[in-house]
């Protein structure tokens, strides 16, 4: 190969990159505009101490945090909280209940020591 063949292939590889970098920069825009419209909405339907136990949620179980918070704003931009009687911003004995709808009915598992 030529070094004018070698310069041409180190100037598309280093275009792809660019490319790569520019679409990957974008990307993790859109996600933490995303982002910041999520936490946005999820401020004004919570009341701080709802707020509170959803980050202890978060901590814990991230997964079904993210359900939670995708629940509640599709709760709310539909209106069913509304319907439902439940007051904007959430109280946390609001917040616990609409928990115990979405978890529905677990299993309890009590470990006992002797």
């Amino acid at each position: 190969m030529s070094d004018d063949e070698l310069e041409a292939i180190r100037r598309r590889k280093l275009l792809s990159l660019q490319q790569q970098a520019e679409a990957a920069a974008v990307k993790e825009e859109e996600q933490a505009e995303y982002e910041r419209q999520k936490a946005e909405i999820l401020r004004r339907i919570l009341s701080p101490e709802a707020r509170s136990r959803l980050t202890n949620i978060k901590m814990v179980k991230p997964q079904l945090a993210e359900q939670i918070e995708l629940q509640l704003i599709n709760l709310a931009q539909t209106g069913q909280l509304a319907r439902a009687g439940v007051k904007i911003p959430i109280s946390d004995d609001e917040f616990k209940t609409i928990l115990a709808r979405i978890q529905g009915k677990k299993r309890d598992i009590n470990i006992r020591f002797k």
